[in-house]
Formats: C-alpha cells, structure tokens, sequence
C-alpha cells in the first residue's frame, strides 16, 4: 500500500516538475534522459484529470453518464494522440530527424498534460454552472469554449518545445517546422470529430443514457445550432 501511495506521489512530482521547469525538463528530454519515467507519468495524471473534468460534465446527466465520461474522456484524448503520432514521427525521421518515437511521445504528452491540468482547473467552473443553470445549450458551447481554449494552450506549448527538442539546425528544419504546423491542424481535427463519434459527453436532458450516439452530421454543424438557439435563431 505505502509503494502504490509513493509511485502515485512519483508520478504527480514528474508533472509537478515539468510545469515549474518546462525548458529542463525538455532538456531531460532532448538527452534522453528517464524517459519511461515521464511517459508514464504524464500519460498516468493526464488521465486522472482528464477524468475527474469528464466525470463532472457527465453528472450533468445521471451517474451512469458520468462513469461513461470520466472514461471516454481520456480515451478521446490518448487515442487521437495514438492516431496522429506515428505520421508526426516517420514525416520528421524521412526529413532527417534523429529523435526517437519516445522522445516524439514524451513532447506530445506534455501537450496532453498542459490540456489535462488547465481542464482540471476550470471544473470548479463547470461545476457552479452545473449546479446553477439548466440551459443544456449553454452549457455545451461553454465546454466548447473551455475545450478549444485549454487544446490551443496545450498545442502552443508543443509548438514552444519542439523548438528546444527536435533539430533546428539542420537541412531538413524549415520542412519539419512546415510537418508540425500541419500536424497540429490534424490533431485537432481528428480530435474534435473522434470527440464527435465517442459523444455524449454530457447527455441530453430528459433522454434515457446512451453510451454512443448514431453517427450523424458532425461536430461543427452541433456548434452552430446550439449557437442558433442560445441566440434564439432556432426553437
């Protein structure tokens, strides 16, 4: 019981470690060094935050829908990392890169862990809403909002730390940086419409619990219509 508490303690000082010391903490990564270590710590407490965040919009609905959200929420973000990383890896080592799918997996994490821990700061947030409106419509395009703005935070610092991991001076530089520009586009796009198949997320209010929805229409035409009735446009 006491090694279970210490690895969960050794696993939260890893992320500790890399949100108050990013640029030694890429540095560990650039060498190499511990690397296991920061995979699995990283992937452990983005896990629980992303869960603890689902967990909480899922309670909008019943329990059911909260065990359901607290897991699918993780997976939507783990899988489209699993999706998405072997064309970041294999595009940078055709263009010359020396850098192993480790350390390719480790920079990706942290965008993953930056997006965890913001999520898991803003639902205090989500929970007064939760307990203090009904307007399902609101509260989806809050989350909405919550969700682009943490993922955009989250993929910004990959950006900033790919600078310090990944080779800059060297022929093939100016086409890696163009790689990860379109990267990042994909891997939010192959994010929202993953996040899409996996819904609800929530639940709809008044309807039985569903662990998926049939496939239809797509993640930003649902945007625009909660956007049109919030607005009144639609009824």
């Amino acid at each position: 019981m006491i090694e279970r508490k210490s690895g969960g303690i050794k696993y939260f000082a890893v992320l500790i470690g890399f949100l108050r010391d990013r640029q030694g903490f890429l540095e560990e990564v650039r060498q190499g060094t511990r690397l296991p270590n920061k995979i699995i710590s990283l992937l452990v407490c983005s896990s629980l935050f992303l869960a603890v965040y689902g967990g909480i919009i899922g309670a909008y609905h019943s329990w059911m829908q909260a065990l359901s959200s607290a897991i699918k929420l993780p997976a939507l973000y783990l899988i489209t990392l699993l999706i998405c990383i072997p064309t970041l890896y294999f595009a940078n080592v055709i263009f010359g890169s020396k850098r192993t799918f480790g350390q390719h997996l480790a920079l990706v994490l942290t965008a993953v862990s930056v997006t965890s821990v913001l999520l898991f700061s803003f639902a205090p947030i989500t929970l007064f809403f939760l307990l203090t409106t009904n307007n399902y419509q609101f509260l989806i395009l809050l989350n909405v909002f919550i969700f682009a703005l943490t993922g955009f935070i989250g993929i910004s610092s990959l950006y900033q730390a790919t600078s310090l991991v990944l080779e800059q001076d060297d022929e093939g530089s100016k086409t890696r940086q163009k790689i990860l520009q379109f990267w990042l586009f994909l891997y939010a796009f192959v994010g929202s419409q993953l996040g899409w198949t996996l819904r609800p997320f929530f639940g709809t209010p008044d309807s039985a619990f569903q662990l998926f929805r049939e496939r239809e229409g797509n993640f930003y035409l649902s945007v625009i219509q909660a956007i049109s009735y919030l607005l009144g446009i639609r009824h």
